[in-house]
């Protein structure tokens, strides 16, 4: 009989749902519950913004589906954990008109969100990890709509 690790019982050490545990190395930050929280909590904020509701409502057609992918791409980037599938890089490439304000914007309401949520270390590694997302999101977006642009 082997004898459970005190650890294990924690929420952030619970394990993951079919079977993808999060590398041995990868240490969490935030349980899975918290994840869902952030995601649902920031979407909820986001689909009320001013300017950032209207772009997400006339691309999301399925919110709840989108938040289970959101949910799983936050997993991988909070946890380590490997369930996340698709390509937000093209996605958002795809979307026309985006500005640098815009993405200040989401990341404003982003930090709002994770202070509310009360866990500094979620805080910290997840506003760290969304700067990095938003700065490579424009980044990429500016170099595509250069090269599409139509030469003059």
């Amino acid at each position: 009989m082997t004898v459970p690790d005190s650890r294990s019982a924690h929420p952030r050490n619970a394990p993951e749902p079919h079977g993808t545990a999060p590398p041995a190395s990868h240490r969490a930050c935030c349980g899975e519950h918290e994840v869902a929280a952030l995601v649902h909590r920031f979407y909820a904020r986001v689909r009320a913004d001013i300017a950032l509701g209207p772009i997400f409502g006339r691309h999301v057609r399925d919110w709840d589906a989108h938040h289970a992918q959101l949910v799983d791409f936050w997993s991988a980037v909070l946890r380590g954990t490997r369930r996340f599938r698709g390509s937000p890089v093209s996605t958002h490439l795809a979307l026309p008109g985006l500005t640098h304000d815009l993405f200040a914007r989401w990341l404003d309401l982003f930090r709002q969100t994770t202070t509310e949520l009360g866990n500094p270390g979620l805080k910290r590694e997840a506003d760290a990890q969304a700067e990095l997302i938003a700065e490579r999101l424009w980044q990429r977006w500016r170099e595509n709509a250069i090269t599409a642009a139509p030469a003059t």
